[in-house]
């Protein structure tokens, strides 16, 4: 049976754009009416209207308000309060419908079609979605726009979301499949940076902890990157940022000339490719913590390039007399954060957890008229995984055997991400890997927020991300030489701050507030230790006691004022201005449950993890304050349960 055409009411346009324009004023301007493609509007065997494309439907041809109310509610058990994106809106009942039930919870709404966007607004009351001016939209573009609304979530420390698919809508043509599921790889790109984070935090927290316990004085010694903000502004100088993929090789001819016209910045993993050919840097960015990254910096005269550094770095980084100056940025950590906001704040560069981010944004801190970047490949092109002597290939040199060569140990390198094709900035096809796709979304979605400076790429092999514009060398090398001019700028800025930064009074008032703050770090740790190791005590002989079923009103008495003592704890340790420093190195809660067993019974099942709970942080903070000793040393109370 054919069903009966839909006439749309004005009356639903004009009074759904007079909502948008309030609520959304930025979609309101991107609206496009007129053209309908082969959709059909069509009306339901409820009478509401219902869509179809060549034959195939979009939402039911009987109810669709009721399909969008099951489809909501499917997600209702997924993961209590994260986010939900929706993957093709179509005529919005599905949205309607989440924007109803999950009023608590975020909601990302993703179509390709803008068209298909007015349509809805043409045939569909959308008031009850529109006005509360909640729900995110993401219409158009590319499948990559999603990052915009994914970094909202990352403000809002949202947990991974749930995804809701419009399964025909996302399916239509080869060009919809293809755009959907880009986004859904951005999507779901950015979710794996929490696990990301938790077990590279699990591996190499403690190595964290102990290489800022060390480098803590660096507050005082150094002078932070705020320093150096906007000195480039409105010069017309250039940045030139070198990265370290593959395609740096053919850029070695070039440096020189390069160095005469841009500031330039390499990351640490790039320096030495600008040393072998006897060019030095201005700036080099290191902000990773292991010891092997050091190796970057080894044997490296580079005396004449400023190090901008982070105050987790392996301590040997910060030896001053491998660099003309060393730059503190803000600590990624928090304590770090805690001594350098109370001493001298240093000024914040974005983590996207590769060095090449860091580098960029400190390239977009200088305030230069435009950025150049080279070798950021965040791929293989050609399959190769490093530039000619980068220290992963002198190290594979050295460490090859008969049964062993190079090429063998390059392709495991390649192959241990599980890398995939993507588009690179070419229209050619480069592989990449879930890592340094993670990287390709941090850049796609700060590049989308960064108007002011273009920003452009001289790795056209390397993977495609909007908002780089594809240069050739040829281009950057017309730039009029700087050289003088750069000098100057840098030597000027230098004074400055060396005319501020040490002066004898502020030198003095740096080094007191250093103090205080580390004291109140120390005591506050100590403060959470003692509480949290008497907590666990409490809670473990709570579930002895309750295990073994004795004591009737009075143990049930006993029991509500042990769950109010640790309460009371909870409070505490959660005002304490040292909490995340303190929670640093904890595990996360679901490594905990697992390890409970007593899943039957809620009370004891939650005394058992409140024991575990407060002992695993009482350990955490342990080695934090070890750590902190070992190098600040400060007389232990008397009533520390240090041993």
């Amino acid at each position: 049976m054919t069903l009966p055409l839909v006439l749309p009411a004005a009356s639903f346009f004009d009074r759904n754009r007079e909502i948008l324009q309030l609520r959304y004023p930025a979609l309101a301007e991107k609206l496009i009416r007129g053209f309908r493609d082969d959709f059909t509007v069509e009306r339901a065997a409820t009478g509401d209207p219902t869509l179809s494309c060549r034959g195939i439907y979009i939402h039911s041809r009987q109810d669709p308000a009721r399909e969008g109310l099951r489809q909501a509610e499917s997600v209702l058990s997924e993961n209590a309060g994260a986010p939900v994106i929706l993957l093709g809106f179509g005529l919005g009942y599905a949205a309607e419908a989440l924007a109803e039930k999950h009023r608590e919870r975020i909601l990302i709404i993703v179509e390709r079609r803008k068209e298909l966007f007015t349509l809805a607004l043409e045939y569909r009351n959308l008031e009850a979605l529109l006005s509360p001016g909640k729900a995110i939209f993401v219409i158009g573009g590319t499948g990559g726009s999603v990052t915009g609304a994914l970094a909202l979530l990352e403000k809002a420390n949202s947990p991974p979301p749930v995804i809701l698919k419009n399964r025909a809508l996302i399916s239509l043509s080869p060009e919809d499949q293809s755009w959907y599921a880009d986004a859904e790889r951005h999507i779901r790109t950015w979710a794996s940076k929490g696990r990301i984070n938790a077990a590279t935090l699990q591996r190499f927290g403690r190595r964290w902890t102990k290489n800022l316990g060390a480098n803590l004085s660096g507050t005082v010694r150094f002078p932070g990157v705020r320093g150096l903000a906007r000195i480039l502004e409105d010069r017309g100088i250039p940045v030139f940022l070198a990265a370290a993929g593959p395609s740096l090789n053919g850029l070695g001819p070039f440096l020189r000339e390069i160095s005469r016209r841009c500031v330039t910045v390499t990351v640490d993993t790039s320096l030495r490719f600008f040393l072998h050919r006897d060019v030095i840097p201005h700036f080099t960015v290191s902000v990773d913590p292991q010891y092997w990254n050091t190796r970057h910096l080894h044997r490296a005269n580079s005396a004449g390039a400023a190090l901008i550094a982070e105050s987790a770095v392996y301590p040997s980084v910060l030896r001053e007399k491998n660099f003309r100056r060393i730059f503190f940025c803000r600590s990624l950590f928090p304590l770090g954060r805690f001594i350098e906001d109370r001493t001298d704040p240093k000024g914040a560069l974005g983590a996207g957890g590769s060095v090449a981010t860091t580098a960029w944004d400190f390239a977009r801190l200088l305030g230069p008229a435009e950025i150049w970047i080279a070798a950021l490949d965040l791929g293989f092109p050609g399959r190769q995984t490093h530039f000619k002597g980068a220290l992963f290939e002198e190290n594979a040199h050295a460490g090859s055997r008969r049964f062993l060569p190079v090429e063998t140990l390059s392709l495991q390198s390649l192959e241990s991400g599980y890398p995939f094709p993507v588009k690179a900035a070419d229209g050619s096809m480069v592989l990449t890997d879930r890592r340094l796709s993670l990287y390709a979304a941090w850049f796609e979605n700060r590049l989308s927020q960064e108007k002011n400076i273009p920003n452009y790429s001289l790795s056209p092999q390397g993977v495609s991300i909007p908002g780089l514009i594809n240069a050739d060398i040829e281009q950057l090398l017309t730039l009029p030489p700087r050289q003088e001019e750069i000098n100057r700028i840098l030597n000027d800025a230098y004074s400055r701050i060396d005319g501020d930064f040490f002066a004898p009074e502020e030198q003095k008032g740096r080094e007191r507030r250093y103090a205080e703050a580390l004291e109140c770090l120390i005591r506050g740790l100590e403060d959470i230790r003692n509480q949290a190791d008497e907590a666990g005590q409490w809670a473990a002989r709570g579930c002895e006691k309750y295990a073994a079923g004795t004591g009737g009103k009075k143990a049930a008495g006993e029991i509500e004022k042990l769950l109010s003592k640790l309460d009371m704890v909870n409070r505490s340790i959660s005002e304490s201005p040292v909490k995340e420093a303190a929670g640093f190195l904890f595990p996360p809660a679901g490594d905990l449950e697992k390890q409970l067993q007593n899943r039957g019974d809620p009370l004891l099942y939650h005394l058992e993890f409140c024991a575990l709970f407060y002992r695993s942080l009482a350990a955490a903070v342990h080695f934090t304050l070890k750590t902190l000793r070992a190098n600040f040393p400060v007389k232990e109370p008397q009533n520390s349960t240090d041993n």
